[in-house]
């Protein structure tokens, strides 16, 4: 059953981290709902594992473009000059949009961790995340509906990478979603549906291994003290392979999706999953 568990935990945030409908809620809602208390699921060993996988479908999807990137900020480093050179632009673009949602992660992290993964969640914290689903539901369907998507990615400005970085740094709060707040951020900031989703996705490598690192650094911690266990080491190559897998395609179909549709289907997917943990949270009380 824990192999099943961790699969579809795996393949959940293959995909949550990338549609905008925040991974690190259903991480949280999907073993409350079905009271999944194995702590091997909630384990630090299973978060690196999930970060490492999403993180490596993100590197190799976008192989191509963080070869150019990479490549264009060591030649602004060594040359001292950015220019006009559109790589080199994206590059410090990136690494601009990073700097509020790793502060906000350092500083926000312990408090988060104290108030969603404990065992079991409090009431008030599962509502506190309901509302953020909805909110966040809310301002996306404000940003596709009557936002002018006329931009591209090649029209991203230092001005928009902030902006989405500051949206990205209220993604440490579960329920916002990285994804969804960053996209909703581009949309709203006038970027094509495919160039607010694409800036999202290369921003979120940056992110996705600081988490990682800091989880990693963690977990040879408890390694170190003895205290990771058997089950917990068995469910780490599986969830990293299927949340690689999943996440891979996930971005492939994505931004083929973006290119012809909005995003209301995701929308109302999160206004459905806000009410069903309104309603659980309610009877259980």
């Amino acid at each position: 059953m824990l192999i099943i568990q961790s699969i579809i935990l795996g393949m959940v945030q293959g995909l949550a981290e990338f549609i905008p409908i925040s991974s690190s809620a259903h991480l949280i809602i999907i073993p409350w709902l079905f009271g999944w208390n194995n702590p091997a699921l909630t384990s630090l060993t299973f978060d690196v594992a999930l970060h490492l996988g999403t993180l490596l479908a993100v590197i190799v999807f976008f192989a191509s473009d963080w070869a150019r990137l990479i490549s264009a900020w060591f030649k602004s480093v060594i040359q001292f000059k950015i220019g006009e050179d559109p790589d080199r632009l994206m590059a410090w673009y990136i690494l601009l949009a990073c700097i509020p949602g790793g502060v906000s992660g350092l500083l926000m992290e312990s408090k988060i961790n104290e108030a969603f993964h404990s065992n079991p969640i409090p009431r008030s914290s599962m509502l506190f995340m309901a509302g953020s689903i909805a909110l966040l539901a809310l301002l996306l369907l404000i940003a596709d509906k009557y936002a002018q998507h006329r931009r591209s990615f090649n029209q991203i400005k230092a001005r928009d990478a902030l902006c989405i970085g500051l949206a990205q740094a209220l993604a440490v709060i579960p329920g916002v979603s990285r994804s969804g707040s960053t996209i909703t951020a581009g949309l709203a900031l006038g970027l094509e549906r495919e160039a607010a989703a694409r800036f999202s996705f290369l921003l979120s490598a940056p992110i996705i291994a600081g988490a990682g690192l800091k989880s990693l650094y963690d977990f040879s911690e408890q390694m170190g003290a003895g205290t990771i266990g058997k089950s917990e080491l068995s469910i780490f190559p599986i969830g990293f392979i299927v949340a690689a897998v999943s996440g891979f395609f996930c971005i492939k179909y994505l931004l083929s999706y973006l290119k012809k549709h909005s995003a209301e289907l995701f929308v109302w997917y999160r206004f459905a999953l806000a009410a069903i943990v309104v309603v659980v949270a309610l009877i259980r009380g």
